[in-house]
């Protein structure tokens, strides 16, 4: 059977790429960038044979028109290439896409697959900065944590439960590393589709329903949306987070309501469902071992940057 090695929840944010001179003067945005080279040669280390990537969609892959909860990739993958990440072709295995496929289905799940798809930052920017010769085939799962109604908590929970479990009873031999992308606390200055009060609301929902064959046209005016919004981060609140992974239980965070964690949080703070999931599946190993390798708030990309690790100990969990 399969192995998992090793789990990286790192947030992410394209301003990195394209404005990082507007912060060289921030010691919170070097911690980032150097906890991300800490999981790269953490993960290098590891050898993994594959690379489970889990993380979120900003409308430049999927859209209003067809909004799956969670949705695998398992042929061709193409990075959208915004903002100076990866664009084109991505190495997917495509075996283990199906394995975990067919084992979210044997395990109740209804997940939707693509055999052409596109992915954008929220799963590439991890990929870029953590396999950044982009070497190790990998197998890219995309959570809805935009497009309201969201999969709770729980069931993302349950997702990585059922995605460790794939790997793990896949009949092969190989050493598989689970990458969670996004979060973590900012708020985005993007409405819930069903409540565009303002003009530039209005544009972005249209954006997100009619960017299927045209996304890189709403691209200038979206930079802008978000470029002119004030920041909206909870160190508190993150550095809880980052302290129950750690501990190995999310038990407070799962108890949290939807409207809890984006009170406190923001709306970008949905993208812990990554995290959840990434969890959830080391968990399937056995007993993990936590370790924060990087938190600083960057008011400048609206977000509280963090990197963390598990590192299964290859332990039963105490029942």
């Amino acid at each position: 059977m399969s192995e998992l090695v090793l789990g990286i929840g790192a947030s992410h944010s394209t301003l990195m790429n394209t404005h990082w001179e507007e912060v060289e003067g921030l010691a919170a945005a070097h911690r980032f960038r150097d906890g991300l080279g800490q999981a790269q040669a953490r993960l290098a280390a590891a050898r993994p044979d594959a690379v489970v990537v889990i993380g979120s969609n900003h409308f430049r892959g999927m859209f209003l028109d067809l909004m799956p909860t969670f949705t695998i990739g398992v042929a061709e993958v193409n990075g959208a290439g915004e903002a100076g990440t990866p664009a084109g072709p991505l190495p997917v295995d495509t075996v283990l896409a199906r394995h975990i496929v067919d084992g979210l289905v044997r395990d109740g799940f209804d997940p939707a697959f693509s055999l052409r798809m596109t992915v954008d930052h929220g799963i590439t920017h991890s990929l870029q900065h953590l396999v950044p010769e982009l070497d190790v085939p990998v197998v890219p799962i995309v959570i809805n944590m935009f497009a309201p109604p969201l999969p709770s908590l729980q069931r993302c929970h349950d997702l990585g439960t059922a995605i460790g479990s794939a790997i793990s009873a896949d009949g092969e031999t190989k050493r598989v590393a689970v990458i969670a992308s996004g979060g973590l606390s900012h708020r985005l200055p993007w409405p819930k589709w069903f409540a565009a009060l303002s003009d530039d609301d209005r544009f972005l929902v249209q954006a997100w329903l009619n960017g299927r064959a045209s996304w890189s046209e709403y691209e200038a005016r979206r930079r802008q949306i978000i470029r002119a919004a004030e920041p909206d981060i909870n160190e508190a609140f993150d550095e809880w987070f980052l302290a129950l992974l750690e501990a190995g239980d999310l038990g407070p965070l799962m108890a949290k309501t939807d409207a809890q964690i984006e009170g406190e949080a923001g709306n970008g703070a949905h993208e812990l469902r990554s995290w959840i999931a990434m969890f959830a599946a080391l968990a399937t190993a056995g007993t993990t071992t936590g370790c924060t390798l990087a938190y600083g708030a960057v008011p400048n990309w609206l977000t509280g940057m963090g990197v963390s690790l598990l590192t299964p100990t290859n332990e039963e969990k105490p029942t």
